[in-house]
């Protein structure tokens, strides 16, 4: 066997024997090459996937033929699929050829299982999630109902302390003036605190104009530009809502303090399944496999947690000359 041949046996043996799954489509979409076994991500065999599309293969798969399209467009997607207790580790990237787009690889790869001791960590950062969410729940309905009406009541009175005094003292009825000002100023920043704190505040102000609120927020530190789009044509429920809110708060705040952007913008579009939440910045990008492996931090657990609670698959796209995209959508 002369060199060449052992060389391309040896990586034919490796494709085919390898514990990940690989595959390759062409431009139409429909499979090519399998190696490994694809029953554990696709729940279909080779033979039954080798040369059909996602879409005539897996049934009505809407979001492996969104993912290959936009592989096929350029994009390299990394992002998790879970099957059963089975949680799946995928790339899908472009293959071009002679510059242009010819065919989208595929690799997937089962992530190890999680010990005793990091189920316990995940659950624990999980319930603390569930319990921070109580906390601000109560924190904000104190803020509102007991502060921000005794600031009230307390506004009222020194109104009615500045006309008794006006024509007695108006030197001391121009302090109560002051006075006022002053505690109207806090009256304000205390409603904008109990209205971050509020978990149910979608719900109550719709995710629009909890979006507006949020980039004004991020404006007052950040000198970028910060824009928001959503489709005035959809309709959410409110708990849908409040997920995407998160999973849109937790993306631009880690742009802002991570990914030396100058431009971030936050989309949230209706498709034919419902919603897609896109955040985009213009930053420097970073490793994907850091997202898709075990280093995975409160945010990006957070981030994990609201898109599960909604029924949505959460998937990142980022490179070193293009920024970042975080994307949830109905699974």
């Amino acid at each position: 066997m002369s060199k060449n041949t052992d060389t391309q046996w040896l990586a034919q043996v490796f494709l085919e024997q390898s514990p990940s799954v690989m595959w390759t489509a062409g431009e139409d979409g429909m499979f090519c090459e399998i190696y490994g076994d694809p029953s554990g991500i696709f729940g279909r065999t080779t033979a039954e996937l080798k040369g059909q599309t996602p879409e005539a293969a897996l049934g009505s798969p809407e979001k492996w033929v969104d993912r290959f399209a936009r592989a096929l467009a350029g994009e390299t997607l990394m992002l998790r699929e879970r099957h059963g207790d089975a949680t799946w580790d995928v790339t899908l990237f472009p293959i071009r050829q002679d510059g242009r787009i010819s065919h989208l690889g595929g690799v997937a790869h089962q992530s190890a299982p999680w010990s005793t001791a990091e189920q316990e960590l995940r659950h624990t950062v999980l319930g603390a999630l569930r319990a921070q969410e109580s906390e601000r729940q109560t924190a904000s309905r104190f803020l509102h109902d007991s502060v921000g009406q005794n600031l009230t009541a307390l506004g009222l009175q020194l109104d009615l302390v500045r006309m008794d005094l006006e024509t007695v003292s108006p030197e001391i009825g121009g302090r109560v003036a002051e006075i006022q000002k002053m505690l109207e100023t806090v009256m304000e920043e205390v409603r904008e605190f109990s209205y971050e704190l509020n978990p149910s505040t979608v719900e109550r102000a719709g995710l629009r104009s909890a979006l507006d609120r949020l980039t004004s927020r991020i404006r007052e530190s950040f000198p970028g530009s910060v824009r928001v789009h959503v489709d005035a044509s959809l309709k959410l429920d409110p708990r849908v809502a409040s997920s995407l809110f998160y999973i849109a708060q937790e993306a631009a705040q880690n742009a802002v303090q991570h990914a030396g952007c100058s431009a971030i913008e936050i989309a949230v579009k209706s498709t034919r399944k419902g919603a897609i939440l896109e955040v985009r910045d213009n930053g420097r990008g970073f490793d994907p496999a850091d997202v898709v492996g075990v280093r995975r931090g409160l945010g990006l657990l957070s981030m994990e947690h609201y898109a599960a609670q909604a029924g949505f698959d959460l998937s990142f796209t980022s490179n070193r000359e293009g920024g970042t995209v975080v994307r949830a959508a109905r699974q």
